[in-house]
Formats: C-alpha cells, sequence, structure tokens
C-alpha cells in the first residue's frame, strides 16, 4: 500500500501559498453543495473524508461547545511579505521588527470587524468570551444545538487516531455579511494536541484530580541503574554475543541520563556560558497543556542536585497558570508534567541566565493551546518552544485551524520572536497510522520544525559522536538479573520504536529559504498528486532528541509509597526543542536583540557558514551503532525483575504498519540521515560556529 495514493483517494488534498512560492489548486477535490441564500461557506472547514470514516455517536444538543471565530487578516499577503523582508539576511528591513501595536494596526482585524462578529455570535445565542489584544480571534461557546444552528452543520463524533473526537458533518458556512471578516473556526472540530511523553511515557497517577483541579502528578517511573554516566562508560559483557547477531559485541549500555554540564560540553557551549554569554536578559517561553503545582520547586530541586551553580532562581520564573483546566483523561493529564518538567530544566540547563515564562493551556485541545500560545508569543519573550502538535495534522487538521496559528506565528516573525516546534517521535508517521505525513503545526513554514538526534558525549563531556535519531528494538530477554544468562536468541523481533519527525507537508509549499537547500527528491515527494510543484519539508534543524542518549529530568511523581521527587532520563523532540531554545537565548544575549524567526536565517547560514552546523552523517559502521537498555519491569525497582533490549541507532530497515484487523503494509524507513540536508534531521545540528555565527547576522 503506497501511503500517498491511499491519501488521494480520500478526496480532500490541497496546497496552499507560502511565502510568495508556487501556488497549486487543490487535488481531487470534492464537490461541495452551494451555501444557502446569503451564507458564505467557510473554506477548509470539512475535515477529510477518511477522517469522518468511524462514526462514534452524536452529540448531545444541550453539550456545551467551547471555539474561537477566526477573523481576517486586513492585508494577509502584506503580513506575509513583511514576513519575508524582516527576517531575510541582507533586506533592507532585517530585522526591523514592529512592535505588537504596529502589527495590529498594519495587519490585525479592526475593532469594527470584532464588534460585528460579537453582534453575530450573541445573535446566535452563543456566549461571547475574551478577545486577545491583536483581534485575531473571538472566543466563544454555547450549546452544541445553538453552535449547529450558527453554522448552518451538524455534530457528530468520530475515532481518528484512536481518539474519540467532535467533527462537523459539512461545510460551516456565516452570513455573507461577514466575507472578508471571517476567515474559518478553531474547536468545533476537535484535535487532541499530543506531546508523546502524555500519551506514550506516563501512564495516569493513582490518584486522579477532580475536573476543575490539575492533574494529579504522574504515576512514577525510575530508569534500572545498570547505565552509563556518559557514552561507553559500561559495556555488556555478561551476555553472550550471539545474543543480539549481527551487532558487533559488546554493545555499551544506554546513558542514565545527561546532565547539564554534559548537554551544554556536548553542543560546545560550556566555555561560552561560564564566561557569562548564558542567556542573560533574555526570556524563554514555553507553553504546555496544564500546570504542575510543584513544577518549580522541582526544577529548582534538580538544578540544586544536578548543576548547583546555575541554580532556578525564583526571580527567573513566570508562571501563566490557566484559569481552570478541562479534559484531563482525553489529554492523558498527569503526563504532561514530564513534557513540563522536561522544558523547563532543558531549556535552563542551555541557558541558566535566561528568564522563563511558563505558559500552561487549561486542556490540549487546539483552541486552548492558541490561547496560550497568543498570550506567549506577545508575552514580551524572545524565544517560544512548543513540544506539541497534532499527529498527521498537515493532513487532518483542517484549514481554519492552520490559518488561526498561522497568523499568530507571522504576528511572532514580524515582532521578532522565534518559536520553535519539536517535529514529532515517530518518524514520519507510517508504523503509527499507516501513511507518511508531518505534523501540524511543525509543518508550518512560519515556525522552526526541530527534529532529532542521538548525541554521544564522552567522558570529556564533549561531543563524541551524532547520528540521526530513528530507534529499533529488540527485546532480549526478561529476567530476574540484569542479565540474560546463556540465551543466545532474543525472545522479540527488531523493529522500528521512535525517531525524529519529518516528511513532506501535502498543504504548503515550499518556502523560499528551503529552496536550493532541500533536495528535490524530498521537496518533490508527493509529485505523484501535485505535480512537479516543491513542498515544504520538515525538519529544520535537529538536537538530541533519543531517549538512550536523552537528560535526566526530575519531578514529582505518584510511588507506590507515596508522592515524592524522584529522577529520570527522558527523550523525545519534545527534548530537542526546549535545548534549541536554551541556545537561541544563548545566541540573542552575543547578538544583543532577538534573533527572530530562525528559517531563513539559518538556511542561509548552512550553505555560506557550514562550520555552524553538525552535518549529521550514517555511522560508519553500522553494526556498531546500537547500545543495551536494562528497565524494571514494573517501572519503578527489581521486584518483578527486568527487561532486557537492543536499541538500534540510526534505524533505516524495515517498518509495519497494522491496522488492527491483520492488514499490514511494511515498507523501509523513509526519513534517514544524509549529507548535507536530509529528512531526518534537516540541516543537521548545533554546531561550534553556530551562537558567533547566526549573532553576526
Amino acid at each position: 500500500m503506497k501511503a500517498t495514493r491511499w491519501w488521494a483517494l480520500t478526496g480532500s488534498v490541497g496546497l496552499t501559498l507560502s511565502f510568495m512560492g508556487a501556488t497549486a489548486g487543490p487535488a481531487g477535490a470534492t464537490a461541495k453543495p452551494a451555501p444557502a441564500p446569503h451564507r458564505m461557506a467557510l473554506r477548509g472547514s470539512l475535515t477529510p473524508a477518511k477522517e469522518r470514516s468511524h462514526p462514534a455517536g452524536s452529540v448531545a444538543a444541550n453539550s456545551q461547545v467551547s471555539f474561537d471565530l477566526v477573523l481576517s487578516l486586513r492585508n494577509a499577503s502584506g503580513a506575509q511579505a513583511y514576513v519575508r523582508a524582516v527576517s531575510s539576511p541582507g533586506s533592507a528591513q532585517y530585522h526591523r521588527y514592529l512592535t505588537d501595536a504596529k502589527w495590529e494596526s498594519r495587519f490585525g482585524p479592526t475593532k469594527a470587524e470584532v464588534a460585528s462578529a460579537e453582534s453575530w455570535l450573541r445573535s446566535e445565542g452563543l456566549t461571547v468570551g475574551s478577545v486577545p489584544s491583536d483581534r485575531l480571534f473571538v472566543s466563544a461557546g454555547g450549546s452544541a444545538r445553538s453552535v449547529e444552528h450558527a453554522f448552518g452543520v451538524k455534530l457528530g463524533y468520530y475515532k481518528v487516531n484512536g481518539q474519540k473526537v467532535r467533527l462537523v458533518k459539512g461545510t460551516m458556512t456565516v452570513p455573507s455579511s461577514l466575507a472578508g471578516t471571517i476567515s474559518g473556526v478553531v474547536g468545533v472540530n476537535q484535535y487532541l494536541a499530543t506531546n508523546d511523553l502524555a500519551l506514550a511515557g506516563s501512564t495516569p497517577a493513582v490518584r486522579s484530580a477532580a475536573p476543575s483541579q490539575e492533574p494529579a502528578p504522574p504515576a512514577g517511573f525510575r530508569n534500572a541503574k545498570l547505565c552509563s554516566a556518559y557514552w561507553g562508560q559500561k559495556t555488556d559483557t555478561r551476555d553472550s554475543g550471539s545474543l543480539y547477531k549481527p551487532y558487533t559485541s559488546p554493545l555499551p549500555y544506554d546513558i542514565c541520563g545527561y546532565k547539564p554540564t554534559q548537554l551544554r560540553g556536548g553542543y560546545e557551549l560550556g566555555k561560552s556560558v561560564a564566561a557569562g554569554n548564558d542567556g542573560s536578559g533574555v526570556t524563554i517561553a514555553i507553553v504546555d497543556a496544564y500546570d504542575s503545582p510543584t513544577l518549580l520547586a522541582d526544577a529548582q530541586e534538580y538544578a540544586g542536585l544536578n548543576d548547583p551553580s546555575h541554580p532556578l532562581l525564583t526571580s527567573q520564573f513566570i508562571n501563566a497558570e490557566p484559569a481552570k483546566v478541562d479534559d484531563q483523561a482525553e489529554c492523558a493529564g498527569s503526563g504532561w508534567y514530564d513534557e513540563q518538567a522536561l522544558d523547563v530544566e532543558s531549556s535552563h540547563a542551555m541557558a541558566p541566565g535566561a528568564n522563563i515564562l511558563f505558559v500552561g493551556a487549561k486542556d490540549c485541545q487546539d483552541s486552548s493551546l492558541l490561547a496560550a500560545l497568543q498570550t506567549a508569543v506577545t508575552s514580551g519573550a524572545s524565544v517560544v518552544s512548543d513540544s506539541w502538535g497534532d499527529d498527521l495534522g498537515d493532513l487532518l487538521t483542517d484549514a481554519s485551524t492552520k490559518t488561526a496559528f498561522d497568523n499568530t506565528f507571522m504576528l511572532a516573525d514580524a515582532t521578532g520572536v522565534s518559536v520553535l516546534f519539536s517535529s514529532g517521535d515517530t518518524g514520519d508517521n507510517f508504523a503509527d497510522f499507516g501513511l507518511a505525513a508531518p505534523n501540524y503545526p511543525p509543518s508550518s513554514p512560519y515556525i522552526t520544525a526541530v527534529g532529532g538526534t542521538t548525541l554521544e558525549v564522552n567522558s570529556h563531556n564533549a561531543r563524541k559522536a551524532e547520528y540521526g535519531w530513528s530507534t529499533a528494538k529488540q527485546t532480549l530477554c526478561e529476567s530476574e538479573t540484569t542479565s540474560c544468562g546463556s540465551a543466545t536468541s532474543p525472545i522479540g523481533a527488531l523493529a522500528f520504536q521512535a525517531g525524529g519527525g519529518g516528511g513532506t507537508s501535502y498543504y504548503y509549499t515550499q518556502p523560499y529559504y528551503q529552496a536550493g537547500v532541500v533536495p528535490q527528491a524530498l521537496a518533490l515527494r508527493n509529485e505523484s498528486l501535485f505535480g512537479p510543484v516543491p513542498l515544504r519539508v520538515v525538519p529544520d534543524i535537529s538536537m538530541d532528541a533519543d531517549a538512550q542518549s536523552g537528560m535526566l529530568i526530575g519531578l514529582t511523581q505518584t510511588f507506590p509509597d507515596g508522592v515524592y521527587y524522584d529522577q529520570f532520563k527522558e527523550g523525545g523532540t519534545s527534548l530537542a526543542s526546549p535545548l534549541l531554545a536554551g541556545v537561541i537565548a544563548d545566541a540573542d544575549q552575543a547578538a544583543g536583540a532577538s534573533l527572530g524567526f530562525l528559517n531563513p536565517e539559518i538556511y542561509k547560514a548552512s550553505t555560506d557558514s557550514p562550520a555552524a552546523f553538525n552535518d549529521i552523517m550514517p555511522p560508519a559502521s553500522p553494526h556498531s551503532a546500537a547500545v543495551i537498555r536494562v528497565d524494571y519491569a514494573d517501572t519503578v525497582d527489581s521486584s518483578d525483575g527486568f527487561v532486557m533490549s537492543l536499541r538500534v541507532i540510526n534505524y533505516a530497515g524495515p517498518e509495519t504498519y497494522c491496522d488492527g484487523t491483520g492488514n499490514c503494509a511494511t515498507r523501509n524507513v523513509t526519513l534517514t540521515a544524509a549529507p548535507g540536508y536530509d529528512g531526518l534531521t534537516g540541516i543537521g545540528s548545533v554546531g561550534r560556529k553556530f551562537i558567533s555565527t547566526l549573532s553576526r547576522f
């Protein structure tokens, strides 16, 4: 089964203008009934037919629906052109950022348009909520019956990517009198953003919180102690080399979890941070769902234990907590605490002098995260890190939602805010969902998508090697001890497990900054659908993300014997994005100003100053690129024994998707490392001259 062909059958794939690149009309668009007289259709509000192929029940008429009514920019093409001018080295307007107020006056919706939208909402019996200062949307809500009447649609529940979500059954419409004012709606179609850690790395806590309270601490997790303090410190000499042939024996054990000094050293920042180039005077904003009540205390304890010369001062931390929380079960609420700890502790590790603003959304729905993102972008922060996104969102997230987020990203770009998104942890998504497509917002051309690597740091806190993050796992044995004894055959098969997210967009044409850098084979990967139109490719840049080379983090957890602080290692592009955010804060300090939208600068630097990056290549000896990992079977202690596994680094072999009915498809992993820009790591990772190069632009 060919993923692109499979998707083409759904009849709803299209391209949109991207940074004044080539345009293309929708491919295979289905005919839609004309809206009623005096009504205007909201383009892209109907999700693809495939997304609605598994009905899961009706929506009760009196159930409550919260949403954002997206208002049109006053001059969308002008806003797009300004982003290009202000972000492109050599432009006369380069880094001549607008204030938020000036951007709003030039490009934002008018107060009169907001008033018209609010008046219509109230006339439909809907409650009008807050409006951000940039007036990009109007928050509203009401009963499902009122929402259906207002937009001329019916609502239903559907199973999408294993989640039960609410979607409209037709194209939404609004009065024709609002043409040019309303461009879409966010939140009526539900999207539950994931951070991978919440759904895969943390189980619900034993004690659950009330619906209106913050989630309880997550279930406890500890790493078994048979691991290495630095890369290659310990090797597996207890097991037969036959157990993991053809991989060389003995293999090293994986890392216990890098500490801040090791990560700074691995990316050659140790001396500059020690000399005071540590992000001082710069603010990093972090956006997540929910808000751990122990977030600051945990991060301070972590720094005291692992990086005592760089404490996180209370004066460095600002918490913009949500007024209330919602949808904890749907969002795996407790799991977001792992993400929060990882984001704060890793960004502080790379920029210990920077201030940190944490912005917690009330839940993981796109409308809630959009509001939190708006707060972060307009807060005065220079860099915003986001480790979440919609799985397959480049395809599944509706056009209205993309427009709302992209407008916010253009505001950030024009006002000098660097916005980073983790690219995801499941490669091109084929193994999980059966088709290859990037996540959204990572696929937006207005942000920097951060992919993943496997970073090897030696005993001198220096980078020994760095490979693309694509991991395959093979369970070797389950044992009461930390070895497999005399076993010579593994009990499990080798299979793709995780890797940095990426792929070629189905929605955005190639942004100008990728032209001439991204290989045509990647930019034209969807040529069978769209013809010879180069497309946006993700990721842009990468940092350490492999859990086998992950960072030690600390947070309060729920263990069988109580609730308390403990530490374990964590990875994923959820680590890569905040690591890069810290590096960018250091670069902002060195430059004396915000670098703003990074992509035009880093793509130019990748060709003009290649020493600014570490070009990620495949290992010279693939069968030596693997580690042995030992885990507690019960995740907390040795009482139930251990699980030993082989973890292959820079895996490029077969991966399989099975749809649950016995129908499976196998193909080789498509995201692989190569010289120059590659589909697994983008232009590479931070190199020895990264900060000095970018700060000179």
